[in-house]
């Protein structure tokens, strides 16, 4: 197969300072490194600016010529112009309504096209319930998404191939698609996986029967649950468990959280720690002190969080939502209950208080199923079926 240029177009936008400097997430450029160690031709990235700033926690101001690979700000309207693309490429792009056009652009220039899929219409969906309160405007935006699906599904018949970050989007899309792949999104490479030794002295530590050690990592907003941090907490207080909560993040959630904690007598039980450096500092906090993660959150998410706390042997006790149930279920780790019910929380954490043995299996089997979805193992398989889709498409032109 001929050398083929990657072109990536995320659905993510970025901040320009400057000519030569641009504010974007580290996980992405994190990414593309990783796309190009596996990719054989060249790599450009396609994105659009955002006059604003988002608040992702590993933002960075990069020097784009500094960069091993291209990348463009462009208004993605102008790409069916852009001739000079569309030569021996093949496309990844994430689905959006800015996106829904490039399988059709694809198509008519005989490239192979690949949508990325995170969010399905139902997490949308709860996504919406989660920050909008005002009911009309809630209708609006629920239609809106409605009709956007529908339109998303046809770009994504359309193209070549779909990549499914998390179970939500591959169940609804794997049919319409004649090459879907399935992937757990993380950012832990094998180098980071804790250690048999880390692991079975913080094991042990948890059958010693001391206070349960429970942490939360994230953005502290609402449609992660982080107001339900709390909630859990005193319903764990009143059951008589004995716990140390850790909370990591910051969020628009983070002063009412702090205040709440004083107010409701949980200074002795709830450190927030706020935010941790993820590769020096998080990931070896979790793997030393961290008996039970608790995910809260509201909707289907595909978040990088679960792979990355069971790389660290430590099992999750969260909401069902779908993409938490979808990694349960491929794992055979972990344990849900009933999505908005923080007391059911702290009653399955009581439970597990009491039988520390289960804890202790489920880090264990947390551990084995993240060692085969790293950081690296996972490109590599996004990669091999990029490879595969453009050497169809290939044999197909030709």
């Amino acid at each position: 197969m001929k050398s083929l240029k990657l072109v990536l177009l995320p659905g993510l936008k970025v901040k320009k300072a400057s000519n030569h400097q641009m504010i974007i997430t580290q996980k992405f450029i994190d990414g593309v490194f990783e796309y190009q160690k596996y990719w054989p031709g060249s790599i450009v990235v396609l994105i659009e600016e955002d006059e604003g700033l988002n608040k992702n926690l590993d933002n960075r101001l990069i020097n784009v010529d500094e960069l091993p690979f291209d990348i463009e700000i462009i208004n993605f309207d102008s790409i069916p112009e852009r001739q000079e693309l569309h030569e021996n490429s093949v496309f990844l792009s994430s689905t959006s309504f800015r996106h829904n056009q490039i399988s059709k652009v694809c198509k008519s220039h005989n490239i192979p096209c690949i949508y990325i899929t995170e969010y399905s219409l139902k997490t949308r969906m709860q996504i919406i319930n989660a920050t909008t309160q005002n009911p009309i405007l809630r209708l609006r935006r629920y239609v809106w998404q409605i009709l956007q699906e529908f339109k998303q599904r046809k770009a994504i018949a359309i193209a070549n191939g779909v990549q499914c970050n998390g179970v939500p989007t591959y169940k609804a899309y794997q049919k319409i698609t004649p090459n879907p792949c399935l992937y757990f999104d993380t950012r832990i490479t094998e180098d980071m996986i804790v250690s048999p030794a880390n692991l079975a002295t913080r094991t042990d530590q948890c059958l010693e029967k001391k206070p349960l050690r429970l942490l939360f990592s994230g953005r502290l907003i609402k449609m992660k649950g982080a107001d339900h941090l709390i909630l859990v907490a005193e319903n764990l207080k009143k059951l008589g468990v004995k716990f140390e909560m850790f909370i990591c993040g910051d969020g628009e959630l983070k002063e009412t959280m702090q205040q709440q904690i004083e107010l409701r007598g949980l200074s002795d039980s709830i450190k927030m720690l706020g935010v941790l450096e993820f590769k020096t500092e998080l990931v070896p906090f979790v793997q030393k002190n961290v008996d039970l993660f608790i995910c809260c959150h509201r909707q289907g998410d595909p978040s990088c969080t679960y792979l990355e706390t069971m790389s660290c042997g430590v099992p999750i006790v969260g909401y069902d939502n779908e993409a938490f149930v979808g990694v349960v279920h491929h794992s055979q780790a972990g344990w849900f209950v009933k999505m908005n019910r923080p007391d059911l929380l702290a009653g399955k954490i009581a439970e597990l208080n009491q039988n520390r043995e289960a804890i202790v299996a489920e880090s264990y089997q947390s551990l084995e199923f993240a060692k085969q979805h790293t950081f690296e193992k996972t490109f590599q398989r996004r990669i091999a079926h990029i490879q595969e889709i453009a050497a169809i498409r290939e044999d197909f032109v030709s």
